[in-house]
């Protein structure tokens, strides 16, 4: 028996497969009382001569085995979780218990317009939610993530200008402070990507964007607040460059909630933007739920939304397929339509005041986590920040200790470790947005962390370099793992 030294958890095996033995079953399924299948038949070449060798579990073993692994993970539910730019936020049980509704849970994608009411309803109400508070004239629900938004919003600047005959704007402006599927996104669309580079004050000035606007730019993409966490002080300047150069405005909406009831992309210049309801709207990311990324738009661009859109009328709601211009379906029936209810009560249930908040107590703990730990860690850009701060390990440098060791440390003592060499803009960053849920007792535990692992990192340093040491394994070999990749199971070769 093995005992797992940081959680004091007894177990028998990791693995499912190698607690199968022979025989043992969790199920007993009743004998057929029809005609067995023909499945050669019906599968022809495709069907198999061979049983998988599947895990033989009793009904204790497969329960007992995903709890424990259940206790093993980081959760929003468990305690900080300070990915920067990922916003992993509490998700109110609220908008999960609304999400859970049988009149949202069980409806049928297909059902009729008419018995969809009440659905449709929601998603008119939550576009026009989100183009308020972006200060967007028209949304689309339909994108099921962030970057899939971020395609969508570029497909449609490139309809618009094929729209216009001006064919020749093959090229996308993206600052070097932005997230890295903006340049993903402008490529997938056939679009050379120019980079613009940020100016020593770690953001974006007009003049860098001038020098390279010209009529080949369909776009400049660019993240407000940027990946530095810095707010674009220029933004009104730069959007009036690229306008003037018959170009239009991508606004990377992933850091939103910087911004909410205090500021809008919209009235800045922006003509479309994503949102990232994970990050924004307290929809559960990653693993908890399927995304949602729905995108707004200028009324220049709303002729290319997806189609179908939602329309009300004196007969009620309904789907609108009749847009000649569209740049098409991008996702199936309404959408991932959960994750629309969770962000439209997170929405009702805060209203405008809490909304704005919730933008001051993300960039209040940020600010307070930087004034925390600066000093002991190195502060590439030394000024107020919003939402995320970004530090680096400069400072450490004479240990010799890395930011991948302070990372793997903070493992050891609970922590999902923050966002780390990203932006790469910065050599040894980490980048930690504590968001806008924590307390200040929750904020001071996790600085307090830190500041011991840079102690720790002068007094002990081998500690921190062969980190973690309490974890079910050990420091992985990332570079076997990354070019030699175990991506399946496999039985270990017998003996003799």
């Amino acid at each position: 028996m093995k005992r797992n030294a940081a959680q004091g958890l007894a177990y028998e095996e990791d693995l499912l497969f190698e607690q199968s033995r022979p025989g043992r079953r969790g199920a007993e399924l009743p004998m057929l009382d029809v005609p067995a299948a023909d499945v050669a038949s019906l599968l022809g070449d495709l069907a198999r001569d061979d049983i998988p060798a599947l895990p033989e579990l009793s009904e204790v073993d497969v329960v007992r085995h995903f709890t424990r692994l259940s206790t093993w993970n980081a959760a929003v539910d468990l305690g900080l979780y300070p990915l920067g730019s990922c916003t992993m936020k509490y998700n109110p049980k609220l908008n999960e218990r609304v999400a859970r509704l049988p009149g949202f849970a069980q409806a049928h994608p297909m059902a009729p317009e008419e018995e969809s009411q009440g659905l449709l309803e929601l998603c008119f109400e939550l576009e026009r939610s989100l183009a308020e508070i972006s200060g967007m004239d028209r949304v689309t629900l339909q994108p099921a993530a962030g970057a899939q938004g971020e395609l969508a919003g570029i497909m449609m600047i490139r309809a618009y200008h094929e729209k216009r005959g001006d064919a020749k704007r093959r090229k996308v402006l993206v600052p070097d402070s932005a997230h890295g599927t903006n340049p993903a996104s402008a490529a997938l669309n056939g679009y050379d990507v120019v980079a613009v580079p940020s100016g020593d004050d770690g953001i974006l000035h007009p003049e860098a964007v001038a020098a390279l606007m010209n009529d080949e730019i369909a776009a400049l993409m660019i993240t407000n607040p940027n990946t530095l966490g810095l707010f674009e002080e220029h933004i009104s300047a730069i959007c009036d460059v690229v306008h003037d150069g018959g170009g239009l405005v991508y606004g990377d909406g992933a850091n939103l909630n910087a911004l909410l009831g205090v500021s809008r992309p919209g009235d800045m210049g922006i003509d479309v933007m994503h949102f990232n309801l994970h990050k924004t709207f307290s929809t559960p990311h990653g693993g908890g739920g399927p995304g949602a990324g729905p995108v707004g738009v200028k009324h220049a661009l709303a002729p290319f939304l997806p189609t179908p859109t939602v329309s009300r009328s004196d007969a009620g709601f309904a789907w609108n397929h009749d847009r000649p211009d569209s740049i098409g379906r991008l996702h199936g029936n309404h959408g991932n339509v959960g994750m629309m209810v969770r962000a439209y009560t997170y929405i009702l249930s805060l209203g405008s005041d809490g909304l704005r908040q919730c933008t001051d107590m993300a960039v209040l703990n940020a600010n307070y986590l930087l004034a925390r730990l600066r000093g002991e860690f190195h502060v590439p850009i030394d000024k107020p920040v919003m939402h995320e701060c970004v530090l680096s390990d400069r400072a450490l440098a004479d240990t010799g200790v890395t930011t991948m060791d302070v990372a793997k440390r903070l493992i050891d003592h609970g922590y999902h470790p923050p966002t780390i060499y990203f932006p790469l803009i910065v050599q040894g960053a980490m980048m930690i947005e504590p968001t806008e849920s924590e307390s200040l007792e929750s904020l001071d535990r996790f600085a307090d962390t830190l500041l011991a692992i840079a102690d720790e990192a002068r007094t002990d340093p081998d500690t921190v370099r062969t980190a973690p040491h309490h974890t079910r394994h050990r420091r992985l070999d990332e570079t076997r793992a990354a070019r030699k990749p175990i991506l399946r199971w496999q039985p270990e070769a017998s003996e003799g």
